[in-house]
C-alpha cells in the first residue's frame, strides 16, 4: 500500500473510532477504549524492541513509571505546562532507555533480559520505598491534567486524544520501519557480525530501538498518571512488564498491527477478569507459552499466512538475457591497501606472525594456504572482526587496523563470509539492499517523518539492488526469501549484498565453498565481470583450478606465516608452497620441483 493510501486508511480508522466513542456515554467502556490506547503505545515501541531489533527486554514498567512519575513531579512541584510536562516526560523516559541500553554492548540474549529485569526491579522498590519523593502506596495526587480551552478533558475526549497519538505513533513508526532502519533492526536480530560487515552500526542501532521503545512507554505512563490525576506504586509491578511483552508476542511480533491486535484483545480479556486477579496472572502465563509454542507468529502471523500472496518461482530458473556490467568502484591504478608486520596472538596460538603484503587496485588477488594457514584469520583482521595484536593495515592511505567493522566497510571495503551470513528470513532483495545502508543519506529523523529525501534514497537503492541482483543473475529471485534459495544462490545473494556495499576492495572468504564444478566456473566468470566494474579483490579459496584461472597475484600462508607470493605460475612451483601443500620426503624432492611447469595435475590440488 502506498504511503499516502496508509495515511488516508489510518485517518479513516482514527475518525470512525473517534465517531463511536463519541455515541458511548459509559466512562467505564471508555475508559477500557483508552487504556488499549495506552497498552498499544507500550506495545508499538516494545515491538521496534523485541520484533525488529531482537533485543529481550523486561524492563517495561520502568519506563512506564519514568514517564508517570516525571510528568506528576512536573505537574505537581513547579508551574509547567501539563503538555509541556507530557513532552518532558517522554524525554526523560528516553534517557532512560538509553541507560538501560548501555549494558546491551556487552550481554545479549537472556543476559540481557536479566539486565533489563533488574532495571524494572530497581524503579519498583525506588516508587515504593522512597516516599519523600514518589509517595510510596500512597502516592501523588493533584496531578495536572492536559487541558483544552481551560478545561480539563472528558473521558471522551481523554479517548479521542489518545486515539489520534496512536494514529501518530503508527505513521511515524511505519515510516521508520519500513525503509533503512527497519531492514538495519532486522539484521541485527539474525547476525550482528554479518550486519556489521554491510556497515550497520550495531550498538547505535540498539539504542534507537531501546530509545523508542522507552518514549512510547513514557508517553503512556504519563498519560495515565494525567488522566487519573493520581498514580502510585500499585501501578509499578513486574506483571505490568510481562503484560506489555505478552501485547507484542500474542499479537505478533515483527508485525506492524501485532501490537493493536494484541492491545484490543488482552486489554478487553483483562476488562473481563479484573474481579479475579489470580486467573488474570494464571490466563497470562498461558497465553505466553501459547503464543511461544503454537503461535510464534502470533495472531498476525496466522492471518499473514492465510492471507499471503505465494509467487511460485522455481530457484533454478536463469535469465535469459547476459548480466550487465554495472561499474561499482572507481577505476584507477596503484596500491590500495598496505598490510605491514601483522600478527595475532591467541595466547600461545598465532594464526598470523608478521605477515606483510600489497594489494594492487584492479587486480584479482589470492589468499591460499593448507588449512589452519590463518587465512579467514587475516580477513576478519582485515575487515575488523577481528583486532590484531601488533601491526599496521593502511587502506586508501588510512589506518584502520582496531576500527570497528562498520566504519571499514564505509571506506570501501566489502566481504563475504566462509560461513554463509545472509538475513534468512528477508528477501534477497532486502538482503542486498541492506548492503547500501552506509550510502544512504536519510538520517533518523528524516526516515521518522517520511521526508520526501528518505524516499528518494529508498527508490535509488532498490534500483540499485535490483542492478546489482541482475549482475550476479538473480533478478528474478528478488522477493523471494533469501534462506529459501538453493546453496550456490545464496552464494550469489551474498556475492550482490557485498558488492551493494560498493567496495573498492571485495574479500572473499572460500567464495566457492560448498560448490559444484559447474558452479564454481561461473563463478569465475563472475569475479573476471565484477573485476570489470572497478572492484579488486582479495579471495580466499581452495580451489586451485579457480584461483590459477582468474588471480592476478597470490600469498601463500602457512601456519601464520607468509611463505610466498608472485604470479599464479610462478607460486605454483614454489618449493615451498608444494612443501606446505603436499610434504616432502627430503631436499632432493624440493630442487626436483624449482623448475616445475604449470600443469593441470598441481592445478587440481586443493588445500
Amino acid at each position: 500500500m502506498k504511503r499516502a493510501q496508509h495515511f488516508i486508511g489510518v485517518a479513516v480508522a482514527a475518525a470512525a473510532v473517534i465517531g463511536v466513542t463519541s455515541l458511548v456515554g459509559n466512562d467505564y467502556y471508555l475508559r477500557i477504549i483508552f487504556m488499549m490506547c495506552v497498552y498499544y503505545l507500550c506495545a508499538a515501541g516494545m515491538n521496534v524492541l523485541v520484533g525488529f531489533a531482537g533485543q529481550k527486554s523486561l524492563g517495561q514498567a520502568g519506563l512506564f513509571a519514568a514517564g508517570a512519575y516525571a510528568v506528576a513531579l512536573l505537574t505537581t512541584k513547579t508551574e509547567i505546562s501539563p503538555w509541556l510536562a507530557l513532552i518532558a516526560a517522554a524525554a526523560i523516559s528516553g534517557v532512560c532507555g538509553v541507560l538501560i541500553a548501555l549494558p546491551s554492548l556487552r550481554v545479549k540474549g537472556p543476559y540481557l533480559a536479566m539486565v533489563t529485569l533488574a532495571f524494572g526491579i530497581v524503579v519498583e522498590k525506588l516508587v515504593g520505598e522512597w516516599t519523600e519523593v514518589f509517595g510510596g502506596a500512597q502516592g501523588i495526587y493533584g496531578i495536572r491534567p492536559i487541558t483544552w480551552n481551560d478545561q480539563p478533558l472528558t473521558s471522551q475526549q481523554w479517548v479521542w486524544f489518545a486515539v489520534v497519538l496512536c494514529a501518530l505513533a503508527h505513521l511515524l513508526l511505519r515510516n521508520l520501519l519500513q525503509g533503512r532502519f527497519g531492514r538495519a533492526l532486522l539484521s541485527l536480530q539474525a547476525d550482528e557480525i554479518a550486519s556489521a560487515s554491510v556497515g550497520v552500526r550495531v550498538y547505535r542501532a540498539k539504542v534507537i530501538a531501546f530509545v523508542v521503545a522507552a518514549v512510547t512507554c513514557g508517553i503512556a505512563g504519563a498519560l495515565v498518571a494525567q488522566q487519573n490525576q493520581y498514580i502510585n506504586s500499585d501501578f509499578i509491578t513486574f506483571h505490568l512488564s510481562i503484560f506489555i511483552l505478552l501485547l507484542v508476542l500474542f499479537g505478533g511480533a515483527g508485525s506492524m498491527y501485532g501490537p493493536l491486535i494484541g492491545a484490543v484483545i488482552l486489554t478487553a480479556v483483562d476488562a473481563a477478569l479484573a474481579r479475579w486477579p489470580s486467573a488474570q496472572h494464571f490466563l497470562y502465563g498461558f497465553l505466553l507459552l501459547f503464543a511461544l509454542y503454537v503461535m510464534p507468529g502470533g495472531v498476525a502471523g496466522v492471518f499473514r499466512a492465510l492471507f499471503k500472496e505465494r509467487t511460485e518461482t522455481e530457484a533454478g530458473e536463469k535469465s535469459e538475457e547476459p548480466p550487465k556490467t554495472t561499474r561499482i568502484g572507481p577505476a584507477g591504478e596503484g596500491e590500495l591497501l598496505a598490510v605491514e608486520g601483522v600478527t595475532k596472538a591467541y595466547g600461545g596460538v598465532k594464526p598470523a606472525q608478521n605477515v606483510s603484503f600489497r594489494l594492487q587496485r584492479g587486480h584479482i588477488h589470492a589468499l591460499i594456504g593448507p588449512n589452519g594457514a590463518g587465512k579467514s584469520t587475516m580477513i576478519n583482521m582485515l575487515t575488523g572482526v577481528v583486532k590484531p595484536t601488533s601491526g599496521s593495515i593502511r587502506f586508501l592511505g588510512q589506518e584502520i587496523a582496531g576500527k570497528p567493522a562498520h566504519l571499514i566497510c564505509s571506506m570501501g571495503m566489502g566481504r563475504t563470509f566462509q560461513n554463509l551470513r545472509l538475513f534468512s528470513d528477508l528477501s534477497v532483495l532486502d538482503n542486498v539492499m541492506l548492503g547500501r545502508h552506509t550510502r544512504m543519506r536519510n538520517g533518523f529523523f528524516s526516515s521518522l517523518m517520511g521526508l520526501p529525501v528518505a524516499g528518494r534514497q529508498e527508490a535509488v537503492t532498490r534500483g540499485r539492488a535490483l542492478e546489482l541482483l541482475e549482475l550476479v543473475g538473480l533478478a528474478h529471485l528478488a522477493h523471494q526469501p533469501a534462506g529459501s534459495l538453493p546453496y550456490g544462490l545464496q552464494r550469489r545473494a551474498e556475492l550482490a549484498r557485498a558488492l551493494a556495499t560498493e567496495p573498492q576492495l571485495l574479500l572473499l572468504d572460500e567464495p566457492a565453498a560448498g560448490l559444484n564444478p559447474h558452479e564454481t566456473a561461473e563463478l569465475g566468470q563472475q569475479l573476471l565481470r565484477i573485476g570489470r566494474c572497478g572492484v579488486s579483490i582479495l579471495m580466499v579459496e581452495h580451489h586451485m583450478d579457480l584461483v590459477m584461472s582468474v588471480s592476478d597475484h597470490v600469498i601463500v600462508l602457512d601456519y601464520g606465516i607468509k611463505i610466498a607470493e608472485g604470479k599464479p605460475a610462478e607460486v605454483q612451483c614454489n618449493p615451498r608452497v608444494i612443501e606446505a601443500y603436499l610434504g616432502v620426503d627430503d631436499e632432493d624432492d624440493i630442487e626436483a620441483r624449482e623448475t616445475c611447469p604449470p600443469s593441470e595435475g598441481r592445478r587440481d590440488a586443493e588445500t
